[in-house]
């Protein structure tokens, strides 16, 4: 059955014609100089009818892989193709974005900072204007985050728990990996979930840096994504399905002393209890120390900077009980996703600014 013809977009004042493309700029604040600030937003309208979802990248300023994906599918998506409404929003914090640096000039998070107030904090005024004319205009968004500085995330889909629409969602993007995390006060995810707004999060890559692997996740994820909503003729992945690696625990392993360290394993590789990851050695390489996975798994993430102190969490492990079974194809979608089901409770998974 033919959809029907799409409506003009009305945002910023302005209207976007179906199958047209607009790039609209939300005023925020005044920065110290008096110059203004602004949230920049491409909006695509298709020409035929369908559901509004956002794109949106470095929420923290130095996380920049979303950056290159967004401007990817900007060059990559025809408006005159599509059906319903794509919002990309390639720079969330501007102004970390410019100092290179996670938070906001007033040293806040922008993550922790949601729904915001229009007379509140520089972060309040910039989560708020954010809700308000992107996130809650959608029914899905897909936000794009990376590592710290000198660390590495295996590209992987963060979802809430317990939602299986969202594991459906996840498995059509196809990151290597699908954590169910809890959900933080003050995080976009948070409110997206409390205004009805499914959410997916993706972690790719480093701080500061451009990966081949996480923009190209990124980039096929997304359109696989539209594919299934139906936004755009393409294939969603879905028909021939691999049970994916999906977990609601993860451990970091610390360093068991200082020195310099030799990794044995690295982010994708499965592991079992008790192999080894990395050796780390005294300065002429005596005395070298082992580190040992305790749990069965998937390495999620790991530390880019071989000079350690002892105490440094070096790698990130998602607990997976039957590893092996990961990638194995499976008849159904709904077989795959039981056949991945977490055992027990989601427990915290800390962004990189909490591991202590």
């Amino acid at each position: 059955m033919a959809m029907a013809p799409a409506e003009p977009f009305i945002i910023a004042g302005q209207s976007v014609a179906p199958g047209t493309a607009c790039d609209v700029a939300f005023p925020i604040t005044t920065m110290a100089t008096g110059t203004s600030s602004s949230l920049a937003v491409r909006v695509l309208n298709g020409a035929k009818a369908g559901p509004a979802i956002f794109v949106s990248a470095a929420i923290h300023g130095d996380e920049i892989t979303g950056t290159a994906v967004i401007q990817r599918l900007a060059q990559m998506l025809d408006p005159a193709t599509l059906a319903g409404t794509v919002l990309l929003v390639p720079v969330a914090n501007i102004f970390g974005f410019i100092s290179h640096n996670r938070y906001l000039p007033d040293r806040r998070d922008l993550n922790r900072s949601f729904p915001g107030s229009a007379g509140g904090s520089l972060a309040g005024q910039l989560a708020h204007v954010f809700y308000r004319e992107v996130v809650a205009r959608c029914s899905l968004g897909i936000d794009i985050h990376s590592a710290a500085i000198h660390r590495y995330n295996l590209p992987q889909i963060r979802i809430a728990a317990g939602d299986r629409r969202l594991v459906e969602l996840a498995m059509a993007f196809g990151a290597p990996v699908i954590i169910e995390s809890p959900l933080r006060d003050g995080s976009l995810r948070d409110l997206a979930r409390q205004k009805g707004v499914d959410m997916l999060l993706l972690e790719a890559g480093e701080a500061l840096r451009f990966d081949r692997l996480s923009i190209e996740t990124g980039v096929e994820g997304v359109l696989r994504v539209l594919a299934h909503l139906g936004m755009i003729e393409a294939d969603d992945g879905l028909s021939a399905v691999g049970v994916p690696a999906r977990a609601n625990r993860s451990v970091w392993v610390r360093s068991p002393r200082g020195g310099v360290m030799h990794a044995v394993r690295t982010s994708g590789d499965p592991v079992r209890k008790g192999d080894v990851l990395a050796q780390v050695t005294g300065l002429f390489g005596d005395a070298p120390s082992a580190m040992v996975s305790p749990v069965d798994g998937i390495i999620i993430g790991h530390a880019t900077l071989p000079v350690v102190h002892q105490g440094d969490a070096l790698f990130h492990i998602a607990a997976i009980d039957h590893p092996e079974r990961i990638g194995a194809l499976i008849d159904s979608i709904t077989d795959a996703i039981l056949a991945s089901e977490p055992q027990g409770s989601a427990q915290g998974m800390l962004d990189e600014d909490e591991v202590v």
